[in-house]
């Protein structure tokens, strides 16, 4: 009998029906978008998840980072998505030492989505532990002196969505330790983190941003400030 929870079944089923949904010209636009960067399917975002929810719910850690890892391979762009997919629906069944292999994805084929993709999913199992674990948010301050400037980015992003969980000590002292980088993706995560929190603390923002204006790129102190001007 089919053991539909074996990751070696889910991969199978994963690959079959994303492949079944393939459309070229779809998958040009979708390759052209990404500045032909990687290969594509043409299979779009919302047949993905469902999929994704279809063949690969109930799997079990370590299964489900074993499932990840073997789609990320996968030399089509829909695979890694569907990479973090597979880790988003089991979210909360993750540890925190998912957070290590996580980061590892990160360095392989980076770009913005899939990173930004990672963050949410770091971002989550690290609130998730809060409550538990003081010293939750230590794998993101050794991420934010990685060399790796998309770790730094997800160390910058990891918070989005915390509301007033948010360490704003930690927001400020990563915003203002990462001012100096001339990345676009830094200086743009930078930003984006600022305007996330400002949405629950404004004045802290704007008080933040009027203080160290200079010490920040226009870039940040327009994505911080786009809500609140």
């Amino acid at each position: 009998m089919t053991n539909l929870h074996d990751p070696v079944e889910v991969l199978r089923r994963v690959d079959t029906r994303l492949r079944a949904l393939a459309d070229p010209a779809q998958a040009a636009q979708m390759g052209a978008y990404q500045r032909g960067q990687f290969a594509f399917l043409g299979v779009h975002t919302p047949a993905r998840r469902q999929l994704v929810r279809d063949c690969a719910r109930g799997l079990a850690w370590p299964g489900v980072l074993t499932v990840a890892e073997h789609l990320w391979d996968a030399p089509e762009r829909e695979f890694q998505y569907a990479a973090i997919d597979v880790l988003d629906l089991h979210r909360r069944q993750l540890p925190l030492d998912a957070v290590a292999p996580l980061l590892a994805l990160a360095r392989r084929k980076p770009w913005w989505e899939t990173v930004d993709g990672l963050a949410g999913v770091i971002g989550k199992l690290l609130r998730a532990q809060l409550d538990e674990s003081p010293d939750v948010q230590r794998p993101m301050d050794a991420a934010l002196a990685d060399d790796c400037f998309w770790l730094r980015h997800i160390a910058m992003l990891h918070q989005l969505g915390w509301r007033l969980r948010t360490d704003e000590a930690r927001l400020f002292g990563y915003a203002l330790r990462l001012a100096p980088e001339s990345e676009f993706f830094i200086r743009k995560a930078i930003g984006w983190a600022l305007r996330d929190y400002g949405r629950w603390a404004p004045d802290a923002v704007q008080g933040f941003v009027a203080e160290h204006r200079e010490q920040l790129s226009a870039l940040t102190v327009r994505e911080a400030l786009k809500r609140l001007s």
